[in-house]
């Protein structure tokens, strides 16, 4: 009587070729390091496990839709670059329906095509993944009969193993790349925002796409609606432009004769083989380089509506799979965003010079104003002891002549000191009622850029609830400009700028606390009690005028600028204005 505990499990000797050679097809997954190394490995264990004199490990080319010879052992070395349509020969028949074929002689199989000359006997089996022939496994004998039936299974079970070890590396072939992929547009959406310039902002764009598809060339180009026109505006290729032949210089053509108009008609990724035969050779958008066989294009949507088109060329046929197509149109919409920040950004510079301008005017009205104002005091001083000196002369005498022209001359200087003075003064007819908190917003984001530029972090609370106050929006900006600008000053090494805004109860009423506090240096001792007077300034490039005029302004608006606090860690300025009812 045999004890339960004497039995075991049946093992298979471990000799068998079978368990060796499906044993080695299977630790290829875990030691392979990619696909391609493991084919030359799978094609020899399993040469080993039959009476074979020579094989090959043949896979579907998703670019020409034949079999191509990945492996080979005991075949002319020309045979590597023999390729199948399916359907044709032993091997194509196998692809095409996805059945295991044994040829017991090649003599009397007129699907036969001879890769070696002495072939006798040949067998192969289809390489299948979820259900799809992905390629087929050959082997040939030089005698008749060399393979049986049994020998065909056998080799059937061999090649799903080895179909199955192929998926799994591919997979994870795919899993890395789309990591490393995924990495590379997180960092690239990073720069992309950072960027400001937008020829740089177009460098990299095509450096990046060029980079992540391992392209021979990418392109990028605007898309002028009303005039239905693309400009190639940034690219960057590999190897030399002059040598490879491209004419690549900035051009415009017509929508109707570029390859891309299709791109920008649909909306949509699309994507281009064999650019190189005639069909494409009336594109007038098409590098001249006839070594690019492929193309993958995406349009970049701004507001809904086309403005430029992103490609990229391969010099080798590729088909792009999904997930390229997938993230191309990620890398298109970080493009679009991208440019979209540019043109905002100088948009924000271009307010930014009309607002500077505005300051100088300002600056001019003010330092006239001043003039005015103190030419005006002896002026006054000239014309009263004038009128009381009682010169009189007879009618003929030409003094009396002089003496009506003196006067004329002190009334027309007067009338033109009165002009200036009222000039220099902010006409109360522009001021008009503004929510505080609009003010600030559209000021700060005009300041966004520069602050971005000065490592400096804004910090900022607007009010409670809506603070309205009369005035003048554009000199209350220039007011928080100014106050803004001196904090970055003060902050060379960047730094923080709270501002907040508050409502307060004072004894002419409701006011406005807006302060603005920076980490800069702070204002030097000896000029603290001096800041607001005209040409003090405590920078070698600074005018002096800022804060004067900021002071000036605030004051037309029946308001208080004062310097709340400054030492070595930082100066808080505080604008104070009266409110109108809510």
């Amino acid at each position: 009587m045999a004890h339960a505990s004497s039995q075991s499990p049946a093992r298979l000797p471990p000799s068998d070729p079978d368990v060796a050679a499906l044993y080695e097809i299977a630790s290829l997954a875990a030691r392979a390091p990619d696909a391609a190394s493991a084919q030359s490995r799978i094609l020899e264990a399993i040469m080993r496990a039959f009476p074979a004199d020579s094989g090959s490990l043949a896979l579907l080319s998703a670019e020409s839709g034949q079999l191509e010879i990945c492996a080979q052992l005991g075949l002319p070395t020309e045979v590597g670059g023999f390729a199948l349509r399916l359907g044709q020969g032993i091997t194509g028949w196998v692809a095409l329906h996805g059945r295991p074929l044994l040829v017991s002689d090649v003599a009397a199989e007129p699907r036969y095509i001879s890769a070696r000359a002495g072939v006798r006997c040949e067998m192969a089996a289809p390489l299948e993944v979820e259900g799809r022939v992905i390629g087929v496994i050959n082997l040939d004998a030089d005698r008749v009969d060399a393979f049986q039936p049994a020998d065909l299974a056998r080799l059937g079970r061999c090649a799903a193993e080895a179909a199955a070890v192929l998926h799994r590396l591919w997979q994870f072939e795919r899993l890395r790349t789309n990591s490393a992929q995924l990495t590379a547009l997180v960092e690239l959406s990073h720069a992309l925002v950072a960027q400001l310039a937008s020829e740089d902002l177009l460098s990299t764009l095509t450096q990046s796409g060029r980079a992540l598809f391992n392209a021979r060339l990418c392109l990028l180009h605007d898309y002028d609606s009303s005039r239905r026109e693309l400009t190639l505006h940034a690219w960057s290729a590999a190897g030399d432009l002059s040598a490879a032949g491209l004419t690549l210089q900035q051009q415009t053509v017509p929508a109707d004769l570029s390859l891309l108009a299709a791109v920008v008609r649909s909306g949509r990724s699309t994507e281009f083989q064999h650019i190189d035969g005639p069909g494409f050779s009336e594109a007038a958008d098409l590098p001249r380089d006839r070594s690019l066989c492929s193309a993958l294009a995406a349009p970049l949507i701004l507001e809904g509506a086309p403005a430029g088109v992103l490609s990229v060329f391969h010099d080798q046929p590729h088909r792009f799979s999904d997930d390229e197509k997938r993230l191309f149109t990620a890398l298109a919409s970080f493009a679009a965003v991208a440019m979209q920040n540019a043109r905002l950004y100088a948009r924000v510079f271009q307010s930014e010079d009309v607002l500077r301008k505005n300051e100088t005017l300002t600056t001019l009205g003010l330092l006239a104003a001043e003039i005015a104002h103190e030419i005006r005091n002896p002026l006054t001083v000239i014309k009263l002891l004038h009128g009381t000196l009682g010169v009189d002369f007879p009618p003929d005498d030409p003094r009396r002549r002089d003496l009506e022209v003196i006067t004329e001359k002190i009334e027309q200087l007067e009338t033109l000191v009165s002009r200036v003075l009222s000039f220099g003064r902010a006409p109360s007819s522009l001021h008009s009622r503004w929510a505080l908190a609009e003010i600030l917003d559209d000021t700060l984001v005009l300041m966004r850029a520069k602050l971005a530029q000065a490592g400096v972090e804004l910090h900022y609370t607007p009010p409670a609830r809506t603070l309205f106050v009369d005035g003048n929006k554009g000199q209350l900006q220039q007011v928080v400009l100014n106050l803004a600008l001196n904090s970055l000053h003060a902050m060379p090494q960047g730094g923080e700028l709270t501002v907040t805004c508050s409502e307060e109860k004072s004894p002419a009423g409701r006011v406005a606390r807006l302060d603005l506090a920076d980490t800069g240096t702070g204002i030097p001792e000896a000029i603290r009690p001096r800041i607001f007077e005209s040409f003090l300034s405590g920078r070698a490039d600074g005018t002096g005028l800022g804060l004067a005029i900021a002071q000036r302004i605030v004051k037309d608006h029946h308001g208080e600028l004062t310097l709340l606090h400054t030492g070595p860690r930082g100066t808080t300025m505080r604008v104070t204005l009266p409110l109108l009812p809510g």
